[in-house]
């Protein structure tokens, strides 16, 4: 019987040390969804990633950031956007930032404009925007939409 509380002593306390551990490799992934040419709105996204970034930055944990742009929103990503100052130095401080631009929208501006659109540096060019958040989805990213 002693035997038996020994060992069930021994896994708890194993147990309880673990869990920090665990906590500590925890892996976050939001997606955050940007369709309006609004700096209001482009500003509260770049919000979002950077309360979300210093609550997991506290707590010890990691989380990975997309910002992903189409249509109107895509803006956000252009090299006059009222927002690049601000995106540059969040890059800068943020390795796990990432900003994606919709391929389909760029196009139809370059289209309308009939020249090609400069994007800022930080931004990746994707096919879709809607599918790239679909896939953000179905790799386990949480979506908001400020």
């Amino acid at each position: 019987m002693m035997k038996l509380l020994r060992a069930i002593a021994a896994a708890t306390l194993v147990a309880v040390l673990t869990v920090p551990a665990f906590a500590a490799d925890a892996q976050h992934k939001l997606a955050i969804h940007v369709d309006e040419s609004d700096e209001q709105v482009m500003n509260m996204a770049l919000n979002n990633a950077k309360n979300v970034r210093s609550y997991y930055d506290e707590k010890g944990e990691s989380v990975d950031i997309e910002i992903v742009t189409y249509g109107p929103g895509l803006k956000m990503l252009t090299a006059d956007s009222p927002v690049k100052d601000r995106i540059s130095a969040m890059s800068l401080e943020d390795e796990n930032l990432t900003f994606a631009a919709c391929g389909n929208t760029l196009a139809g501006m370059e289209k309308k404009a009939g020249k090609t659109i400069e994007l800022v540096s930080e931004a990746t060019v994707v096919p879709s925007g809607v599918v790239r958040l679909m896939e953000l989805q179905e790799q386990g990213y949480s979506y908001v939409r400020p």
